[in-house]
């Protein structure tokens, strides 16, 4: 089988010494491993069919790889498995200025992608923090969320063509982007949330969206959720041009502080803080003042709207996750639920948690218009199962998501019926079967392995 990988990826792309291949063995929480074969590293479409097809007729399972910024494991290999690295499929084709649109290799990172589409006039409507490492290919497996969800919404409403390698090695491409194609099922959308459970992505066609290039951004501190629930609701209607909401509280401001050296944001310390950014054609700032300024939720903010300002206004919300991971390793979890419960679920977070394992020490952040919360525990790898079930059901009890916007993967493999019910699952099942039949792909990822 080795000479068949060399044959497809050239011998500089079959990598199977141990010490290379243990770099791709884990991922950056460092909470997840695996032992892998070797790692493939194809350079396009054709390469990948041909080492998919290889290992279809040796029945090895094969594992996708991309940004490797994940957080439940859906990156990294089952043993035995070949590791396909999507990091060669680095394409970036014209900006097709009359439709905007764009067609990218899943390997591009999201930063590379903006960059390429702003010199053109245009922008992608998703955008998070890890814009340096993740992958186009990761954000569609795992149908990615980010900060501007409440304006352009998750990552499935960017893509208009997908081309993709299924488990016996043969290839399916739709990239036409036509926004109008009722043909039939629509397999862009089965394979967006997939998680590489049905077919390697090799290549996008993405909607773009406006360059807005004025912009402002408050830092505003709020007593409570219900404070920041009602200030949002405020300036959503007031500004269409409001691009992001973010929340995060006092506990996470210290930790970002004593992490980053940032200073303190305002002469006093206030319960929760958002983060909201504006973006238009003529510059938001005076209208977001006034909005802040009627609304009796602010206790207090401070507004950037030149480039540095905005960005050291953000980074007390984005230095977040390496603030936390420098603490410890982490347990992540990434849940939604209806806002009419975020109040109720953000309280009763710390005594679950606590219940679970006394030591924990929790710090929360996360898209306060989607409900959605990052839920992260330090102190807490021991028992790391018994944390993840208690706010999981939690989240469920609320009528809530266990996973908004990072996937299953195998972290959350065993609660995914908490969210599903056992038709949906037996539905997915059937979708598996009949696209991957000897379960190669990405196995125990999102569903238990046949």
């Amino acid at each position: 089988m080795a000479a068949e990988l060399r044959a497809a990826v050239g011998a500089a792309h079959l990598l199977t010494d141990a010490s290379v291949v243990a770099s791709f063995e884990s991922d950056w929480t460092g909470r997840f491993h695996g032992r892998a074969r070797c790692v493939v590293r194809p350079a396009d479409t054709t390469e990948v069919a041909e080492v998919m097809a290889a290992a279809a007729r040796a029945k090895v399972p094969v594992c996708v790889q991309g940004g490797n910024t994940g957080l439940v494991g859906g990156s990294v290999p089952v043993d035995g498995a070949i590791l396909l690295s999507t990091a060669r499929l680095t394409a970036l084709e014209p900006v097709e200025s009359v439709s905007g649109q764009v067609t990218v290799g899943a390997g591009v990172t999201l930063a590379a992608l903006q960059r390429h589409v702003r010199a053109e006039g245009y922008d992608f409507g998703v955008d998070f923090a890890a814009r340096d490492s993740a992958t186009l290919g990761g954000l569609v497996a795992t149908n990615a969320g980010g900060e501007r969800v409440l304006r352009y919404g998750t990552t499935r409403a960017q893509v208009l063509g997908i081309e993709a390698v299924l488990a016996n090695g043969s290839i399916i491409s739709r990239l036409s982007g036509l926004p109008k194609d009722n043909t039939g099922y629509h397999a862009m959308s089965l394979l967006t949330g997939s998680e590489g459970t049905l077919g390697i992505i090799t290549r996008l066609r993405l909607r773009l969206v406006p360059l807005l290039t004025d912009r402002a951004v408050a830092l505003v501190a709020v007593d409570d959720i219900a404070a920041a629930l009602s200030l949002v609701r405020s300036v959503r209607n007031r500004m269409p041009s409001l691009e992001a909401a973010e929340l995060f509280f006092a506990d996470g401001l210290a930790l970002v502080r004593d992490k980053t050296g940032l200073s303190a944001p305002f002469a006093e310390t206030y319960p929760a803080y958002l983060v909201l950014e504006c973006a238009g054609r003529t510059d938001p700032t005076e209208d977001l003042l006034e909005a802040l300024a009627d609304s009796d939720a602010v206790r207090d903010a401070t507004v950037a709207s030149d480039t540095r300002g905005r960005h050291l206004l953000w980074a007390y919300r984005e230095a977040h996750t390496e603030s936390i991971n420098a603490a410890g390793v982490p347990v992540k979890l990434d849940v939604a639920v209806p806002l009419t419960a975020l109040a109720e679920t953000v309280a009763s977070l710390p005594a679950t948690i606590s219940a679970a394992c006394p030591t924990a020490r929790p710090i929360l952040f996360g898209h306060i218009n989607e409900g959605n919360l990052h839920v992260n525990v330090l102190d807490a790898t021991s028992e790391a199962e018994a944390v993840t079930d208690a706010v999981l059901r939690l989240v469920a009890a609320h009528g809530g998501s266990i996973s908004a916007e990072h996937g299953v993967g195998r972290a959350k493999r065993a609660w995914l019926g908490l969210s599903r019910s056992p038709q949906e699952i037996a539905m997915m099942r059937a979708v598996k079967r009949g696209l991957d039949p000897d379960g190669l792909l990405n196995p125990g990822v999102l569903l238990d392995p046949a």
